[in-house]
């Protein structure tokens, strides 16, 4: 996927900007993959309505930084649909999202789809993801895309690192959602075949 533009995805709510640190971070990476070491303080270009759940688009090239905000409305998934495509690729946040959105478009009758890449477990179209078993919550050690709210949680130790093989779903209890919007969303369903099918 290629794409001369890329995109931060941060939760402003009340004023509030949350978790800049991760995105910050992720931002500079990706110039640093593109042979930039000179960057500019995110921050400074967010001036978020004080009042209201927002979603602070934050798009920038090697020249510019744009920023818009949109009025968040959560999506509501309880289903997932398994999609495979094992040519998928989304490492930098880019503004092209073809690829997803003709794999998403893919979904029918359920909420979205959870994306299989060689046989194993990586993303949904808007959301890494978490499994649960035997008290732990276990992420794709291999996501198409290495979320803010991911590494947030992996530093904190509340979700840990492993491959997930389509194989092995059935072993697992409960499936939980995250994103910058949405930190840690756990789909209530005891079956877990009835989330992921």
């Amino acid at each position: 996927m290629k794409s001369n533009s890329y995109l931060e995805t941060i939760k402003v709510c009340d004023g509030e900007v949350f978790n800049i640190s991760y995105h910050q971070e992720r931002y500079e990476s990706v110039l640093r993959l593109l042979g930039v070491s000179r960057y500019k303080n995110l921050i400074e270009y967010i001036n978020p309505p004080q009042e209201g759940l927002y979603r602070c688009r934050l798009v920038y090239t090697l020249q510019s930084i744009e920023v818009t905000y949109h009025e968040y409305v959560k999506r509501d998934v309880k289903r997932l649909k398994i999609i495979y495509n094992d040519s998928v690729e989304y490492a930098l946040k880019s503004t092209d999202r073809d690829e997803i959105d003709a794999l998403y478009a893919q979904r029918g009758r359920y909420d979205d789809v959870l994306i299989i890449k060689n046989s194993l477990l990586s993303d949904t179209s808007i959301a890494n993801i978490a499994l649960y078993k035997e008290g732990v919550w276990y992420t794709p050690s291999l996501p198409l895309l290495k979320g803010t709210t991911r590494a947030r949680l992996l530093d904190d130790g509340k979700i840990v690192e492993k491959n997930i093989h389509i194989d092995e779903v059935k072993n697992y209890s409960k499936v939980a959602l995250f994103n910058a919007m949405i930190d840690f969303d756990i789909i209530q369903e005891e079956n877990i075949r009835k989330i992921i099918c």
